[in-house]
């Protein structure tokens, strides 16, 4: 039996801010996107590297407010990537961590928070 990493699937209630916010400031892609209909809420699978998440619109899926752990290699590099892209709302900053990692946490316009952490 073999276990594979996880999806976390994250509450969003704006696609288009959802895709503002993870595609254009935080650099994932678009993997695919699924409506049943052109009324109904839309769900979202975004990437960027290994890291994998589900963002959905549809009341009941999950609730606003998670918290996600991301592991990257260079958390700096990644500030300073974030750091050249216009967002009014976010401005992270890079701290160490009591379990000695570097850690950058931003917040989704839903009240979401991404931790990427660096093992140090």
């Amino acid at each position: 039996m073999k276990l594979e990493s996880p999806i976390p699937v994250l509450r969003v209630f704006d696609a288009i801010l959802a895709k503002a916010f993870y595609i254009e400031w935080l650099g994932f892609k678009l993997e695919w996107e699924h409506q049943f209909g052109a009324t109904f809420p839309r769900y979202l699978c975004v990437s960027r590297g290994a890291a994998v998440l589900h963002l959905t619109e549809h009341y009941g899926d999950c609730s606003p407010g998670a918290k996600v752990m991301i592991g990257v290699d260079d958390v700096e590099a990644l500030h300073r990537e974030l750091g050249s892209r216009q967002n009014p709302n976010m401005r992270p900053d890079v701290k160490k961590a009591p379990w000695n990692a570097m850690v950058m946490e931003v917040i989704d316009p839903f009240g979401n928070r991404i931790c990427f952490n660096q093992p140090l």
